[in-house]
């Protein structure tokens, strides 16, 4: 005869089972409802602007898939036929292997990633406000804003991928977890070299002791092992790990700046004012992160926040050849640190989102403008730019038709609200935020804040 302890045995697992399911779901329903919300509001907001086709998609992005398409997919990663780095490489070429039509694939890639960057914005707003519905407002904020929206539906740009590989860093910097931190810094910087606006923080956390300088190896450790895949495919060593330089290299000499930072208070970009723009950056940062230091700040969570606010704006006002999606990262970090400070940062993120948005106008415009100046009606095809680009280069033929190549570009890139009144506001935000982190870091940790 069967023992009533054999009896009850499966029973009992049957009884289990569903309240370990009902427990987990317990402990997740939060975070996966966070989630889907963040997801469904993200597609919903973007859905109107998928079918654009931007100066970047007509001339860049589709190329490339192409080229991978062409070229055996993945195999495709040995050529060098890019400008990026290879971790965008890897997502275009899976979206190949899929058969994602091109245009729906290059805005799938940075769309995925707004929602990850709504997550980090959720979870380090949930640190502020542990029960509630401040933090999902905060993530739901973040993936709403304008440029972020028009980033990846519209323009059909990455910009999120490394945002949020960034701000998972800050994240995970803040529940002391370094390794992990650094890693995701690492992948962000893999991602695109804007990771380093940063940084700053990075050695902020050094200098405090908060966190060991051995962690600072998975940073470049990421950024190598994330190589690895394309020289296993065959890549050439050197274009992978200069691939950042070469960047740097085209933008050298005089150039049309369409970033609201300190350059537009200048007359002329001549290579001495762009390195000495490049050592004021440094000295600040230095002297800035030196400061905070001395201060022997306990580095609270609130702080940390605010740090990465001032260097995300900081960094890129300073720097010359900062484009204007630049600010990304600023656009971000100013929604987030005035969640956590709302009564004394409301005005960050409006007059960052206020600079950032106009200055991507002129982009969004580009084929009307280019259609208006060459008078050519198949530049514009109803969604943006006609694909392929009709003639040899959009661009070069209006450069052949206009007076001279600054003249053309000058009209091209013409801005909507002069950029020397979008740079001031960034620079209100800028030390409106510095002397608000001046106040709280000379908090102690017993402080309500943190």
């Amino acid at each position: 005869m069967t023992s009533s302890q054999e009896i009850a045995t499966p029973t009992d697992e049957a009884v289990k089972a569903p309240s370990s399911v009902a427990g987990w779901w317990a402990r997740h329903r939060s975070s996966i409802l966070a989630v889907a919300t963040i997801a469904v509001v993200a597609l919903i907001a973007r859905f109107a602007f998928l079918d654009h086709k931007s100066e970047d998609y007509a001339d860049f992005y589709r190329r490339w898939y192409l080229f991978i398409e062409n070229n055996g997919g993945y195999g495709a990663l040995r050529h060098q036929f890019s400008n990026y780095n290879v971790p965008y490489l890897y997502l275009l070429a899976t979206t190949v292997w899929l058969k994602i039509p091109p245009l729906v694939a290059v805005k799938l890639i940075p769309i995925a990633f707004d929602v990850l960057l709504g997550w980090y914005a959720y979870r380090i707003t949930r640190l502020r406000y542990p029960t509630g519905r401040i933090p999902l407002a905060a993530a739901l904020v973040v993936v709403l804003l304008p440029t972020v929206v028009l980033n990846s539906s519209m323009w059909g740009q990455c910009d999120s991928g490394y945002a949020a590989l960034a701000i998972g860093g800050l994240y995970h910097l803040m529940r002391g977890r370094s390794w992990t931190a650094c890693a995701l810094f690492g992948a962000a910087f893999a991602f695109k070299l804007q990771a380093v606006f940063l940084f700053p923080v990075l050695l902020l956390m050094v200098l405090r002791g908060r966190l060991a300088w051995p962690c600072l190896l998975a940073v470049p450790g990421m950024y190598l092992l994330l190589d690895v895949p394309a020289l296993l495919l065959g890549a050439a060593p050197g274009p992978l790990l200069s691939v950042y330089l070469d960047q740097a290299s085209l933008l050298h000499g005089e150039f049309i700046a369409t970033a609201p930072n300190a350059f537009q208070y200048l007359t002329t970009t001549s290579q001495g004012l762009q390195t000495l723009g490049v050592v004021l950056t440094g000295v600040s940062v230095l002297g800035l992160a030196g400061a905070a230091a001395v201060r022997r700040p306990d580095l609270t969570h609130l702080q940390l926040v605010l740090a990465a606010a001032v260097s995300a704006l900081l960094v890129p006002f300073l720097l010359p050849n900062m484009h204007e999606r630049y600010f990304y990262l600023a656009d971000v970090l100013t929604v987030i640190a005035a969640f956590w400070l709302p009564r004394k940062l409301w005005f960050a993120p409006v007059l960052t989102q206020f600079a950032s948005l106009f200055a991507y106008i002129p982009f969004l415009l580009l084929p009307y403008r280019l259609r208006d100046l060459t008078g050519n009606p198949d530049v514009v095809d109803g969604s943006g730019f006609a694909v392929p680009a009709p003639g040899p280069g959009w661009l070069a033929s209006a450069l052949r038709l206009g007076p001279s190549p600054r003249e053309v570009l000058g009209k091209l890139f013409e801005p909507v609200i002069s950029y020397q009144v979008l740079a001031t506001a960034v620079l209100i935000a800028l030390l409106g935020t510095i002397a608000v982190a001046a106040r709280e870091f000379r908090v102690r940790q017993d402080a309500p804040h943190g």
